[in-house]
């Protein structure tokens, strides 16, 4: 069977059993996954319900499903461990080995990755993102001095997501400023961001896909044909070459790989770790 049924459980939002899970389920070609997501499971019964429901699809299925658990406290682990699935541990698989090498029994606090521990950091990721939603599309522009990095790109080339993640991510100070035909006509970088050009870094991606992009959001347009969005893409690569902008193409780039590359390349400071 080429199609199985994958549950991500967690006793908060799910978000690191998923973001885990996802990572080892892109190595399987061919197969597709239904992916069901348990968070909350922080009580005996809530345990025993999520059981209930991986029993239930594994019948329905004829297969067992796999499960992802980051559950903390072992009591919950065990329970959802007796379910008809393959149980994948992500916290114990880690936690037994660091409890051994530090001589110290963990607290099995849940929420402790994703609460709001320390105000400073939060406070932190907070003023990254109004910066980055600030300064979306090449707006705010007074403020690019406060900027870790300026994305250049043409329009739906991964600029506002990328920035919006590195905020909040890791508390980089991210602009983005949006090339267009008169940048291109002129064959120089933007006014607003060449005494900046220390910050810049420009994104690319395949014309083809550009256009697949710009279809869905303006079909049957001059935006999202074929020759212009192959115009766009060659002239931001030749502005990109002719001053020195280091790039990357997002095309096959998820979000978390072109904000990595980019805090790598640049040298950035990660103000928070996520």
């Amino acid at each position: 069977m080429n199609r199985r049924t994958v549950f991500f459980v967690s006793d908060q939002t799910g978000v690191t059993a998923e973001t885990m899970g996802h990572s080892l389920l892109t190595q399987f070609e061919g197969l597709e996954f239904r992916q069901v997501t348990l968070p909350f499971i922080s009580s005996v019964d809530k345990a025993v319900e999520a059981v209930r429901k991986i029993d239930a699809t594994a019948a329905a299925d004829g297969i067992r499903p796999v499960v992802f658990s980051t559950l903390v406290k072992a009591e919950l682990r065990s329970i959802v461990k007796t379910s008809n699935g393959l149980f994948l541990d992500f916290f114990n698989a880690f936690m037994v080995p660091l409890e051994t090498e530090l001589g110290v029994r963990s607290s099995e606090r849940e929420g402790r990755a994703h609460g709001i521990a320390d105000q400073v950091v939060y406070s932190a990721r907070i003023d990254a993102t109004n910066f980055a939603l600030s300064a979306d599309d090449g707006g705010v522009v007074a403020d690019y001095s406060r900027a870790d990095v300026i994305l250049l790109g043409v329009s739906r080339s991964g600029k506002t997501p990328t920035c919006i993640y590195m905020a909040m991510q890791y508390g980089v100070y991210a602009a983005n400023y949006p090339l267009n035909e008169d940048d291109f006509e002129s064959g120089k970088l933007p006014a607003m961001v060449a005494p900046h050009a220390a910050k810049l870094f420009g994104l690319t991606i395949d014309p083809q896909r550009l256009r697949q992009i710009r279809t869905e959001r303006r079909p049957g347009s001059r935006y999202s044909s074929a020759a212009q969005c192959e115009y766009e893409v060659r002239s931001a690569v030749a502005l990109f070459q002719r001053y020195g902008v280091p790039q990357i193409d997002t095309t096959e780039c998820s979000v978390e790989e072109i904000a990595s590359r980019i805090i790598d390349r640049m040298g950035i400071e990660r103000r928070l770790r996520p």
